[in-house]
């Protein structure tokens, strides 16, 4: 039975957070976001206190409960989402090194994608390609076997790529046998310095600017054997079942780690929806209008009241799945429903927030409309919401449905 009552570790990892995104995240939001780049120095503080590192990571990974990552991550996107995305970007990629490698992999790799406070290194997950996006078994990246050298050889392009180009780890996800479709796709780590690993465009951004988003151009890449995620011998094992039966009854390395992650981009969203509640909660409270506060009036009272219910709903559901990914799995995508909930919720908490401060709320005097930029990412990376309501309607469902 799932108990949602917060203990008193993490109870304290919870202010411990929430202090660093109050004094150091938020009052950064906003010129980073002018700035729209890469916020090192921040990133610099986060590691220096704990916040940004595999061992910060690992330890919130393995509370039973679930429940301390979201916890976190919520508080640090309280503070600021672009910011947010620039700490958590590398846990991407340690996640598809995690959900797709052999332990050893993962003791080297990992720790590879943070540094230390001293030297901060960065992690990159790159799956999506300009025509290849929901669709992730028609990816275009190929890896080809170079047996003599125990090589192998990577070519194609990556797409919206969050710390592409400036990672020191890439985790790619490419196609080995592209007849297999999503059966034939495999992980590999691309070590730091690589050569004809390069970054294409950078993306400018509607949002989320103080997080990279690039282009990764891939030419001739050439990484050992041992850097195929799971090894050849279980790669081989795998698009021999696929070709055999077809299929392999095992997830895509791409939507493995997705399925793994998508409570915590639910709590991303929730972060910057209670940021904007908060706000204008309080603005309405001030603000004065025909002779009293406005939230003394319906119309704001009863926007307030819906705004607090839909942010308290896409919790226990964040809070449920994450709970389930430690305890089970999930049954009727618990995982999407998370994510599509807490995604939209941000959207329309940030829309109203912006309406509650009028002709103020749309400028950028003010935060309400960075974060209504920054909410609206979250229905659209990492499987938009209409691909969460599929994941969904196919678990409840039990058929293929397109």
């Amino acid at each position: 039975m799932a108990d949602f009552s917060l203990n008193e570790d993490q109870l304290q990892i919870q202010k411990w957070v929430h202090d660093f995104a109050e004094n150091v995240i938020r009052p950064a939001g906003h010129e980073w976001d002018e700035r729209e780049e890469f916020p090192y120095p921040i990133v610099q503080q986060a590691a220096e206190i704990g916040l940004y590192g595999w061992e910060f990571l690992m330890s919130t990974f393995s509370d039973p409960t679930g429940l301390t990552l979201p916890v976190c991550i919520e508080e640090i996107f309280w503070g600021d989402a672009g910011i947010g995305m620039a700490i958590m970007g590398s846990a991407l990629a340690a996640a598809g090194i995690s959900g797709n490698g052999t332990p050893e992999q993962v003791m080297e790799w990992v720790p590879q994608c943070y540094g230390d406070a001293k030297d901060i290194k960065l992690g990159a997950f790159c799956v999506s390609e300009p025509d290849a996006g929901s669709d992730v078994s028609s990816l275009r990246t190929r890896a080809v076997y170079d047996e003599a050298n125990d090589e192998w050889v990577l070519n194609g392009t990556k797409a919206w790529i969050t710390n592409g180009g400036i990672a020191d780890v890439h985790v790619v996800v490419a196609a080995v046998d592209p007849e297999l479709k999503g059966r034939g796709q495999a992980s590999f780590i691309v070590p730091p310095g690589t050569k004809g690993l390069s970054q294409g465009q950078k993306y400018m951004k509607h949002g989320i600017k103080a997080s990279h988003t690039a282009e990764v151009v891939l030419d001739d890449v050439r990484v050992p054997g041992s850097c195929l995620l799971g090894g050849k011998e279980k790669l081989d094992a795998k698009l021999a079942r696929a070709r055999e039966r077809g299929t392999s009854g095992e997830k895509q390395p791409a939507m493995a780690t997705f399925e793994a992650t998508r409570p915590s981009v639910g709590a991303q969203a929730l972060g910057i929806a209670r940021a904007a509640y908060e706000y204008s909660l309080d603005y309405a409270k001030e603000r004065k209008a025909f002779g009293k506060p406005i939230i003394q009036h319906q119309a704001i009272a009863f926007k307030l009241a819906n705004m607090a219910t839909e942010i308290d709903a896409a919790r226990l559901l964040i809070w449920r799945a994450a709970w389930l990914a430690r305890n089970g799995g999930f049954t009727h995508g618990e995982g999407s429903m998370s994510k599509y909930k807490a995604s939209e919720v941000a959207v329309r908490v940030t829309e109203d927030a912006i309406q509650i401060l009028g002709g103020y709320g749309y400028t950028r005097e003010y935060p309400v409309e960075r974060w209504h930029r920054d909410a609206k990412i979250h229905t659209i990376f990492e499987g938009t919401s209409e691909i969460q309501q599929l994941v969904i309607a196919r678990a409840i469902s039990g058929m293929r449905i397109e």
